[in-house]
């Protein structure tokens, strides 16, 4: 049975809570049924292992890694305990990998159903084209999250398998146990994942003015590529801080003691600010949207 029938089939009934809480949980559940999907987040797993890989081998032939300062943060760190290759993951596939997975799926949101023909047929739903719109954006965020996680837990799978874990040494020269190692590692994750939220909620807005799946996602990955860029010219120190990439990195700060708030703070507030702004023009361009098909 396609998506399609049973929603026609609610047609003349009105809105209720039970069929609302369906309608995301079905909709999270297409976005992680996806063979695209699954081969992101394999790919994304992927890169763990290789880094890992790699730094093993260049460190079981007596070499050394990151001392000359090339390469992903904390890498440096990665032999003397496994955790910190969660964390050079994180850095390794923020700029690029994580968002790009992100751009995909956010830009398939909506421009997707109108190029496979189903966009209208969920329409005809009783919860209507904002509840709709929201089931996409929620699980375009499940996405950021789950995508996070599993970096961090291949990273941290691949770390333990190849190098000693133990107790954490801080960027500041702390030394903290494994288990809190551990929960920094976990927040770490979380604030990437909310790092996620501008190119989201950008890539939704993206999928609503064009009727192209493939366009969607082509225009989100190349409007992210063209703001890494941006954010690399001095002559724009002005207008950087308004950039969504910005503060990615900022989550290097929680493995301060004590943390430094600013700039993590500073990023949630720009991405809140991004999904207010964009997911508000997505909103009003897809509830005006003219349907066909």
């Amino acid at each position: 049975m396609s998506r399609a029938e049973p929603v026609a089939g609610t047609a003349a009934r009105a809105p209720n809570p039970l069929w609302q809480l369906s309608l995301f949980r079905s909709e999270i559940g297409t976005v992680f049924r996806r063979w695209r999907t699954i081969a992101l987040l394999g790919v994304l797993a992927a890169v763990p292992v290789l880094v890992g890989i790699a730094v093993k081998i260049e460190t079981s032939g007596g070499g050394t890694v990151g001392g000359s300062g090339g390469g992903p943060a904390f890498l440096g760190q990665v032999t003397n305990n496994g955790l910190f290759l969660v964390f050079t993951s994180l850095a390794a596939t923020l700029p690029f990998f994580l968002p790009m997975a992100i751009g995909v799926v956010a830009g398939d949101a909506i421009a997707g159903e109108a190029s496979a023909g189903t966009l209208h047929y969920l329409l005809v739903a009783p919860a209507g084209r904002t509840r709709l719109l929201l089931a996409k954006y929620t699980a375009t965020l499940a996405f950021c999250l789950v995508a996070t996680l599993v970096v961090a837990a291949s990273a941290l799978a691949v770390g333990a398998l190849l190098f000693p874990v133990g107790e954490v040494t801080l960027i500041s020269g702390t030394t903290v146990s494994f288990a809190e190692g551990l929960l920094r590692a976990l927040a770490i994750a979380g604030v990437v994942a909310l790092s996620l939220v501008g190119v989201a909620t950008l890539g939704l807005f993206v999928s609503t003015l064009t009727t192209s799946g493939i366009a969607a996602m082509a225009t989100t990955v190349g409007l992210l590529i063209t703001v890494q860029i941006l954010d690399q010219f001095p002559q724009l120190h002005a207008v950087q801080p308004y950039l969504f990439p910005h503060h990615w990195l900022s989550f290097a700060d929680l493995l301060r003691q004590p943390v430094y708030w600013d700039q993590i703070l500073d990023n949630a507030r720009l991405q809140l600010l991004y999904a207010a702004v964009f997911g508000s023009a997505a909103w009003a361009r897809f509830t005006a949207k003219d349907i066909k098909a």
